[in-house]
């Protein structure tokens, strides 16, 4: 069997055919040589394995004038984008040599017991993972060309726990209902999904999935932000009842990831990777 998904892959929009039964990371490698690269992401972050670069300095988000355009249902997750021609909100600071374009955020979120975190921390994973998705406009003329350079792309990572209700997250979930595809999402300001500390892990990676380009300066805050069990679970009917067909059940695989040098802000710890977190595939009749 297969199926096709138009989805926002580890942050650029491709075409994705695979089968159910036997793709799966485990044999990206053959048509995705790059899938058994040096910088390949998620990775598993042990904070005990890490080391400190005191010459990494504080991320700063400049999103005070935010350009939301839509939120989009791709058909596996919904994704708010911007339009920033003029850098009125970009990232800088930290690993990045200067500033880089927020393009989307979106979310990743699991299935039975909604554990969708791509990144993991000592192996264990968090509810959900915010993307805040960022490019190199400086050097890089369109995103997608970015999206192919090793460093095009600047991927702000977020931790959602389960505890009490998000003041701000329903402003998304609410938004859910009325998504079939595409819709307006204006004056979106994604500063008010920030946790207070902005102390991070960070690493050369990649996308997560195919085609897996090796182009994705990856930043990790450590401290996740707390959203209650009910704004999971909202999310989580709604994307396993998409229209594509619900999905029944959960295939998990764990990836080897190969050793590459560690990197640490002034503040926090980064990770030697071991292994890699494990993929989600939708059962889809």
């Amino acid at each position: 069997w297969f199926i096709q998904l138009d989805a926002y892959v580890g942050c650029v929009q491709v075409f994705i055919s695979f089968c159910l039964v036997c793709q799966g990371p485990p044999v990206w490698h053959k048509n995705y040589p790059v899938a058994q690269g040096n910088r390949q992401s998620p990775i598993d972050i042990i904070p005990h394995q890490t080391s400190h670069d005191p010459g990494l300095g504080p991320i700063t988000l400049n999103y005070d004038q935010c350009t939301s355009i839509n939120i989009t249902n791709n058909g596996h997750s919904v994704v708010v984008e911007f339009e920033d021609p003029d850098d009125r909100s970009v990232i800088l600071g930290g690993p990045l040599d200067n500033p880089y374009r927020l393009k989307q955020f979106h979310f990743h979120w699991g299935g039975k017991g909604c554990h969708g975190s791509e990144h993991t921390v000592s192996g264990n994973s968090y509810a959900s993972e915010l993307h805040l998705v960022h490019w190199n406009a400086v050097k890089y003329k369109t995103f997608g060309e970015a999206a192919t350079a090793p460093d095009g792309l600047a991927v702000l990572g977020i931790f959602l726990e389960t505890g009490d209700d998000h003041r701000w997250l329903h402003m998304i979930t609410d938004a859910l209902y009325m998504v079939k595809f595409k819709v307006n999402f204006k004056a979106f300001n994604p500063k008010c999904l920030l946790p207070s500390s902005l102390h991070y892990w960070t690493y050369l990676g990649s996308l997560t999935t195919p085609p897996l380009h090796e182009s994705v300066i990856w930043i990790v805050l450590k401290e996740p932000i707390i959203v209650s069990e009910k704004q999971v679970h909202v999310a989580c009917m709604f994307l396993l009842h998409l229209k594509a067909g619900e999905l029944h059940d959960i295939l998990f695989f764990k990836t080897p990831y190969n050793k590459r040098t560690k990197m640490k802000n002034v503040l926090d710890d980064m990770t030697i990777p071991q292994w890699g977190h494990l993929f989600i595939y939708l059962l889809i009749d």
